[in-house]
């Protein structure tokens, strides 16, 4: 079945650096666009970065504007999402989700917390 697994989350440094992954599987990955968001606690879910199924063009939320690189390699079918300069507002579950044309599908989510 079609499914997204995140990972790569953790407790982080301000000023540091992690790179998330979602592991696709299930469809063909190299069809859809790839999208990351993220939801802190008592907040709602914010589209953090999107990039076409190409990979060649990205979009960002102007908060993560030149800190993070959303990127894709189809043939692992993965995307990856490279978060640099990490601030304490960037706290929350990153989720990827695949842009199908019949509605979206969520990965399950992985933590990440910045605190020095």
């Amino acid at each position: 079945q079609v499914q997204l697994v995140e990972s790569g989350g953790g407790l982080v440094q301000p000023g540091g650096s992690l790179r998330l992954s979602c592991t696709a599987s299930g469809f063909i990955f190299a069809m859809y666009a790839m999208s990351w968001y993220r939801q802190d606690s008592g907040k709602e879910r914010e589209l953090v970065a999107t990039l076409t199924s190409d990979g060649r063009r990205a979009t960002y939320a102007d908060s993560v504007k030149g800190r993070f690189t959303i990127s894709r390699d189809n043939y692992k079918d993965k995307a990856y999402l490279q978060m640099n300069d990490l601030k304490p507002e960037d706290t929350a579950v990153y989720y990827c989700r695949a842009e199908f044309w019949s509605g979206p599908v969520w990965g399950q989510g992985t933590q990440v917390a910045v605190s020095s």
